[in-house]
């Protein structure tokens, strides 16, 4: 998984990669929860359930490359779907593909699970 990722950024990249991550999961699980709550029909539904799912994983920092693919694409298929309401998911669609380009942030489960561990190798006394 680390080789998705150039770095996990640290400081005030990582921060505004924090910042973007938890911005687009608010925004696909809030407008997920309330389009679900609506009653859709059973495609529209599933695509939604991708986006909310796939917001929970941005909002954590896991998996992150993928969550941002399965947001651009949903959200690039919602706004060809829903025409009345394109430029919400252009953005997002937008959101998802920059995260998945740029990775986490420092501050993510990424971060942890795969991120660069130091190892301190001690030499043996006899």
């Amino acid at each position: 998984m680390r080789r998705l990722f150039s770095n996990f950024a640290h400081g005030w990249p990582g921060a505004g990669l924090l910042l973007l991550r938890l911005v687009a999961g608010i925004a696909l699980i809030h407008r997920g929860i309330i389009i679900l709550w609506g009653g859709l029909p059973i495609g529209a539904a599933v695509l939604n359930v991708v986006a909310t799912g796939a917001g929970f994983l941005l909002f954590a920092g896991l998996w992150t490359p993928v969550a941002g693919v399965l947001v651009a694409a949903t959200e690039l298929g919602n706004s060809f779907s829903q025409p009345g309401e394109a430029w919400i998911h252009i953005l997002l669609a937008t959101l998802g593909a920059a995260l998945a380009l740029l990775g986490p942030g420092a501050w993510s489960v990424d971060a942890r699970l795969f991120g660069w561990k130091r190892l301190d190798i001690r030499t043996r006394k006899k």
